[in-house]
């Protein structure tokens, strides 16, 4: 099992920033990659931005150039950097971790930007 548990949201005027971490315990060996996604109230959720072992990321086409995404191998942290902030990326967040075909999920923070 893989735990990840997340931390950081709050509320935000827009154009304001945030940083969300994620830490992961339990069987971190052999996690090929990192995501973070979001899920606003009545909308399915989505992908927000994701980093692989070998370093590679891709992002929503929605947060390109406002997002990124990091992590630290020696804390089991991945982060997302949230510059630019805009009411429509109001939502919960939610941090994942894939293994193979199995994938594990964080409870979720609740990042609300205010207009």
């Amino acid at each position: 099992q893989v735990q990840p548990v997340e931390s950081g949201g709050g509320l935000v005027q827009a154009g304001g920033s945030l940083r969300l971490s994620c830490a992961f315990s339990g069987s971190i060996f052999s996690i090929n990659a990192m995501g973070w996604y979001r899920q606003a109230p009545g909308k399915q959720r989505e992908l927000v931005a994701r980093i692989t072992r070998g370093g590679s990321t891709n992002y929503a086409d929605s947060v390109k150039d406002r997002f990124a995404i990091s992590r630290d191998n020696a804390k089991n942290m991945v982060y997302l950097q949230m510059n630019s902030l805009k009411p429509e990326d109001t939502a919960v967040y939610y941090c994942n971790a894939e293994r193979g075909s199995v994938v594990f999920w964080g409870q979720g923070t609740q990042v609300t930007v205010s207009s």
